[in-house]
């Protein structure tokens, strides 16, 4: 039996920082991930982009990823949000949001799945603490006194003084350790895909809240942007499966031609979109990191950003625990992971859930009162820079590695 100080289920962008952050304290790491590293590679693995808050971008900067990443992001200078419907452009109840308010300049990056997860899987091969067993899959764990043994496939059996699951929402890490989840269906579906535009975006980055969900135009590196638009499971359900020509017929009305024409500049992806969340973020040996603790809705693009916070959290707890000589598997040493991220975790979940349940609707009244809400806060420019600052991840008790220091 092979024995580690952690081993992490799923290969994930969570999963594949939070090995390259506790490496770097001096832990040694396996990761156990069911895809091969050549499906993870294709170009076409999912086609999903990333708004990367700036506190984001510390923590890879403090890992020395972001030299192999800051060429193909794309600055997000600006955030304008208000109320929309197709046809018709914005409506009231407009939001700017400028980087330059506050003193570090700009809000974060976006930054492609295709330019990301190939920097960190290169950093993971060349870093002696870290063991990848892609194309295997964990079948059974076991916490005892001592340690947690988890059973692959294969047969092959690993040790480790601590398990994360870091395997997705409805993570079978979980339901192994009996940790339930309680999930709500937005009834939305989440089409994406990038657009080609004839003008230059100016690093900004549109959430049109329409009435049957929020639509989010990200800026990427030349005249293009990244398409997040809700819709509901039976009218996505039918833009998933209609030509090229057509989706784009039905996006141009809702998109708007403030940047003039569009069109399609990759494939096209849909994502069922729902609330799930743990009753648990900790058990016996146990934690759980990124979307296996906290599925949320993306009208934020905070999804990403949430899981690199656990990373963050839980690298930093770990670490310092080994350094006093602890078990770092130990209920008094995960406890602290858990009271660290608990308030910013509910925080952000509940707003979330409450922005999309309060704008994903055309009921005249909320329309009147939410308006009336962001033309306050677009008032106030001390209301005003505490957004900019909540959407850049500068507030809060940050860890080290979200300030962008080492471990």
């Amino acid at each position: 039996m092979t024995r580690f100080d952690v081993i992490i289920a799923g290969g994930s962008l969570n999963g594949s920082t939070l090995a390259l952050a506790l490496a770097q304290g001096g832990a040694r790491v396996a990761v156990v991930d069911k895809l091969p590293t050549p499906t993870q590679l294709s170009s076409d693995f999912d086609g999903r982009c990333y708004a990367l808050a700036l506190a984001s971008q510390r923590l890879l900067a403090a890992l020395g990823l972001w030299e192999g990443v800051v060429d193909d992001a794309q600055p997000i200078n600006h955030v304008k949000t208000g109320d929309g419907r197709a046809g018709e452009g914005p409506l009231g109840g407009f939001l700017h949001l400028d980087g330059a308010e506050i003193d570090e300049g700009l809000m974060g990056y976006m930054v492609e799945d295709r330019h990301l997860r190939p920097v960190l899987l290169k950093a993971m091969e060349s870093t002696p603490r870290i063991t990848v067993m892609a194309g295997q899959e964990i079948v059974a764990q076991e916490a005892g006194p001592g340690a947690v043994t988890v059973t692959l496939a294969s047969g092959e059996q690993l040790a480790a003084s601590l398990l994360v699951g870091a395997d997705g929402r409805g993570s079978p890490t979980a339901q192994r350790a009996g940790i339930s989840r309680t999930t709500s269906d937005y009834g939305q579906t989440a089409l994406t895909c990038a657009v080609a535009h004839e003008l230059p975006h100016g690093d900004t980055a549109h959430q049109f809240f329409m009435p049957s969900g929020p639509l989010a135009i990200l800026p990427l590196k030349g005249n293009r942007s990244s398409i997040v638009w809700s819709e509901s499971h039976a009218r996505a359900e039918e833009l998933a499966a209609a030509s090229d020509e057509a989706f784009l017929e039905a996006l141009r009305p809702v998109f708007g031609d403030f940047l003039g024409p569009i069109r399609l500049a990759g494939q096209r992806f849909a994502y069922p979109l729902n609330l799930t969340v743990t009753d648990a973020i900790i058990a016996p040996r146990l934690a759980l990191v990124g979307d296996a603790a906290q599925g949320i809705h993306p009208i934020a693009g905070q999804g990403l950003n949430q899981g690199l916070r656990d990373v963050a959290t839980l690298a930093e707890v770990i670490t310092q625990a080994r350094r006093r000589g602890e078990d770092i598997g130990n209920p008094l040493v995960l406890e602290r992971h858990r009271a660290w991220r608990s308030f910013d975790r509910t925080a952000l979940t509940a707003a979330t859930d409450g922005f999309n349940r309060l704008f994903s609707n055309d009921n005249p009244l909320l329309r009147s009162v939410r308006d009336v809400g962001v033309d306050i806060v677009a008032s106030l420019p001390d209301l005003r820079q505490r957004f900019i600052r909540e959407a850049a991840g500068l507030t809060g008790d940050l860890p080290r590695l979200l300030q962008g220091r080492p471990l």
